[in-house]
């Protein structure tokens, strides 16, 4: 059995902000068939410790960045979760990362770096006499857990493995919390946590860590690119062969359609049009769930809307973020009969967006992985994208020789300028109105392995080639 500490800053289902929290919640219980005991770390903010009202302390620091902490045993499924009860770092309002007056917390430096403090605690000391033989930690927010694991002594004999989930949050911090932070002065360098003049949490986990791993094979690909990179593309390409990118996966017994056939989504279809005051149409209900951002794409898709509508398309969409953004779309909503839009977000809501919608729109600029698209296809809702990162690994597009040999289970976009994206709505409208084709995508899609069978498998070779001691070849 390999034990391994899983460190994130989120976690389905106690608290998500993005895709993070899905893929730190379903791993442990994927590969625990396949002899891996994870065990996850998490902040105890307070949505956390009211869901685990019964977690008992089984560790305790007395002074972790300005308080005393303990860390509690909580339950993840059939999993054990660790819980960072640090009231001065996470008992609070707002929300995991920023606070009521929609800035970052002033202190997130802090908060994190006890989170991989704590880790690297675990890991070196143990904890219930259990002893992490590796630790997989989460983006930036606990990047700096190879570093304290190697002022503890700990980093030979415990390997770590980076994830990056999205390149575009790097955790930067001003050089004046060195010694805040209790980091070492020498490895405030280009080839250590140093990010022009800054300290980069992203970047120390990237430069000490064992292993790199980003959330899909094309992600991977685009990293080395500055368009996509953001700065990192060089640090990236440093790790040569021990970065590499395995897709994420979606927890198939929590995204569990309820009909078998596509016919079963009818009556979901109908009843969402009831719901959002849709009239009948001929063409297909497209669903949106997602941040509304530019990176996104939702600039494009509102300058493409008109050629959906104009095919008998609709639009219903649920998301926040840019203000713009929220406020466009309810305009369009006001405009058109066949767009509905709710501003916020709803998991019930969301849910019944994706079995009853035909068609899941995600035109982002860039995606590490995506998910939608993945719970778009465990419900034969037909994915629409665009050609980059997880979108362009999970999805078959449906050009004329895949619709030849009856495989394609989606569209792909690209380039994404409003004329492509235009272009690909309509064409989903073709589609959509061939008797013999849209049935057989939507069969198609519903058999598409989006569980996490394939990449727990890489993920349990990929702790076990770390934990294999050197060959006498490479040795030598």
């Amino acid at each position: 059995m390999i034990r391994v500490l899983s460190v994130t800053s989120e976690c389905v289902p106690l608290v998500k902000t993005g895709g993070l929290a899905d893929v730190a919640g379903a791993l442990p219980g994927a590969l625990a068939p396949l002899g891996v005991d994870m065990r996850t770390l998490l902040p105890g903010y307070r949505a956390v410790l009211a869901a685990q009202p019964e977690a008992e302390t089984v560790f305790e620091v007395w002074d972790l960045f300005g308080g005393f902490a303990r860390v509690r045993r909580g339950s993840l499924g059939d999993q054990v979760l660790y819980i960072l009860d640090a009231p001065h770092l996470f008992d609070r309002d707002g929300s995991l990362y920023i606070g009521p007056d929609g800035h970052d917390w002033g202190d997130n430096a802090q908060r994190f770096a006890a989170l991989s403090l704590a880790a690297a605690m675990i890991a070196a000391h143990g904890i219930e006499d259990w002893f992490p033989q590796a630790v997989h930690m989460h983006d930036w927010q606990a990047g700096l857990t190879p570093i304290y694991l190697r002022e503890l002594g700990a980093a030979e004999r415990v390997k770590t493995l980076m994830t990056i989930h999205n390149v575009a949050f790097q955790g930067c911090f001003g050089a004046d919390m060195i010694g805040t932070l209790g980091l070492p002065q020498q490895g405030f360098t280009e080839s250590g946590y140093e990010y022009w003049g800054q300290i980069s949490t992203l970047k120390a986990g990237i430069m000490t860590s064992t292993k790199v791993t980003t959330v899909s094979p094309t992600y991977a690909r685009e990293l080395m690119d500055g368009a996509f990179g953001l700065g990192m593309e060089g640090v990236l390409a440093s790790r040569g062969a021990d970065f590499s990118g395995i897709l994420n996966g979606i927890d198939l017994d929590l995204w569990k359609p309820s009909y078998k056939t596509p016919k079963g989504k009818d009556k979901h279809k109908a009843a969402l049009r009831e719901e959002l005051h849709l009239p009948e149409s001929d063409g297909p209900l497209c669903v949106v769930i997602s941040r509304l951002t530019g990176q996104k794409g939702f600039d494009l898709l509102l300058d493409a809307l008109p050629s959906l509508l104009e095919q008998g398309g609709q639009l219903a969409l649920l998301g926040s973020g840019e203000p713009h953004f929220e406020a466009a779309f309810r305009d369009a909503a006001l405009k058109y009969p066949g767009v509905a839009v709710r501003i916020g977000y709803d998991e019930a809501f969301a849910r019944r967006l994706i079995e009853g919608g035909d068609a899941i729109l995600v035109p982002s600029r860039f995606e590490p992985c995506g998910l939608t698209q993945l719970y778009g296809l465990r419900f034969g809702t037909i994915p629409v994208v665009t050609l980059t990162g997880g979108l362009a690994d999970t999805v078959i597009n449906a050009n004329p020789a895949a619709l030849s040999a009856g495989v394609a289970t989606g569209l792909q976009v690209y380039p994404l300028t409003k004329e492509a994206l235009s272009m690909g709505l309509v064409r989903l409208c073709e589609l959509y109105r061939d008797a013999d084709v849209w049935p057989q995508m939507m069969k198609n899609a519903m058999a598409q392995p989006v569980g996490w069978d394939t990449s727990a498998k890489a993920y349990a070779a990929l702790f076990k080639q770390m934990l294999e001691p050197e060959s006498e070849g490479a040795r030598a």
